[in-house]
């Protein structure tokens, strides 16, 4: 038996409220998790960025500074698709300092 399978049994034999507790820590232990975006010690000096890629998010939060529009880091980054960029700005909503210190720190600013 699969454990994602006795996940579901688990679920099955519990309250809704129960559910909604486990959900509730779920959703906590998640808060900080953003699908599309890695830090890899290996990768770019454990920068973050976007995967399948080598793309640093400081690279794209700079672009945007700079005054480029979504469509036009699309078309310069064209491995990209818009939920990339989704990811990007959440994670910088959450992460400015680092961000901020990451484009500093790159001669960016």
């Amino acid at each position: 038996m699969t454990l994602l399978h006795e996940t579901k049994e688990l679920l099955a034999s519990i309250t809704h409220a129960e559910k909604a507790k486990r959900l509730r820590g779920v959703a906590h232990n998640l808060a900080d998790t953003f699908p599309g975006i890695e830090s890899d010690p290996l990768i770019c000096g454990g920068e973050p960025v976007i995967v399948r890629t080598r793309i640093p998010v400081w690279v794209l939060v700079q672009a945007g500074y700079l005054g480029m529009s979504e469509a036009e880091i699309l078309q310069a980054y064209p491995v990209l698709q818009a939920e990339d960029l989704t990811n990007v700005w959440a994670f910088y909503r959450c992460h400015r300092d680092e961000i901020d210190q990451q484009i500093r720190a790159n001669g960016a600013a």
